[in-house]
């Protein structure tokens, strides 16, 4: 068995407000015995606006959020996923939304920039999202070997794409990490059914981490991170505001549950993305 944690937040546009708050967090859930913690979308910028996102882009291997991540992991002992950060991409006047996973060491060992983009209208807010103009779509899906089990990498809107997960688990997903910034409304609606669906649908745990409240820009996020268990139980969860939700994980669990109830090996259609 091993302790598992998400790390909830309010992140506003002063990056190292930002990391200060992430390093209370990070030592909280090393102190209550998490090996492996995942932050939450935008943890380190949720900015003003998208152009000043880009700009606050730091090239891969380089830049003070990332020497943060790494610190931060080696200190602590712990496999520490990075949420979002902002990554020079190769598209002008757009960013990468790369997720960063680093090991006990504070070595980088997996590199995953989020698929899906959010262009959406919420017509119950009035709220807009376009992040295609600024941000870079990914195109390779991550799945990485750690102490853990085999981790999968998503974040937040890539949650409404079941081909995306049943994907990760033919590559062998055991753990799915999360990171989000679900909207208020969305999330109210939909964050939980579909946390447990695609736990239940790959048989997998599933860490999300989300941003929870009020933030500068006057965006208002869901909150809600929760541990779910392969049988789609939430493990344990954390409404709103900063903190830490912490839970064992079980991999004999898994395997049990994989072995009885063997629904990957009953599929007769397969979804594969080129």
């Amino acid at each position: 068995m091993s302790k598992v944690a998400a790390v909830q937040m309010a992140s506003g546009p002063n990056i190292q407000a930002n990391l200060d708050q992430a390093k209370r967090l990070i030592e909280d859930a090393a102190k209550q015995g998490a090996g492996l913690v995942v932050l939450p979308e935008n943890f380190a910028l949720m900015a003003m606006s998208e152009p000043e996102r880009v700009k606050q882009a730091e090239v891969a291997g380089k830049g003070a959020i990332q020497k943060f991540l790494s610190a931060q992991a080696k200190k602590h002992g712990i496999w520490l996923v990075g949420g979002t950060i902002p990554l020079q991409g190769e598209a002008e006047g757009k960013s990468l939304a790369a997720s960063l996973l680093f090991n006990d060491k504070g070595e980088q060992v997996a590199h995953y920039n989020k698929i899906h983009m959010f262009d959406v209208l919420i017509k119950d807010s009035g709220e807009k999202y376009n992040e295609s103009q600024t941000t870079e779509a990914g195109e390779e899906i991550v799945v990485v070997d750690s102490p853990f089990g085999k981790i999968g990498m998503a974040v937040c809107y890539d949650l409404r794409f079941p081909e995306l997960f049943r994907n990760l688990a033919d590559k062998g997903m055991d753990i799915c990490v999360l990171p989000s910034a679900f909207t208020a409304i969305t999330g109210k609606a939909h964050w939980e059914p579909l946390l447990r669906a695609r736990a239940i649908e790959n048989q997998c745990y599933l860490i999300a981490a989300a941003q929870g409240g009020f933030h500068i820009n006057g965006r208002e996020t869901h909150g809600n991170s929760m541990i779910v268990d392969p049988w789609g139980t939430v493990l344990n969860r954390i409404q709103s505001g900063n903190g830490v939700v912490v839970a064992d994980i079980d991999m004999n669990f898994l395997r049990k549950t994989r072995k009885n109830f063997p629904v990957l090996k009953h599929r007769r259609i397969n979804c594969v993305i080129s």
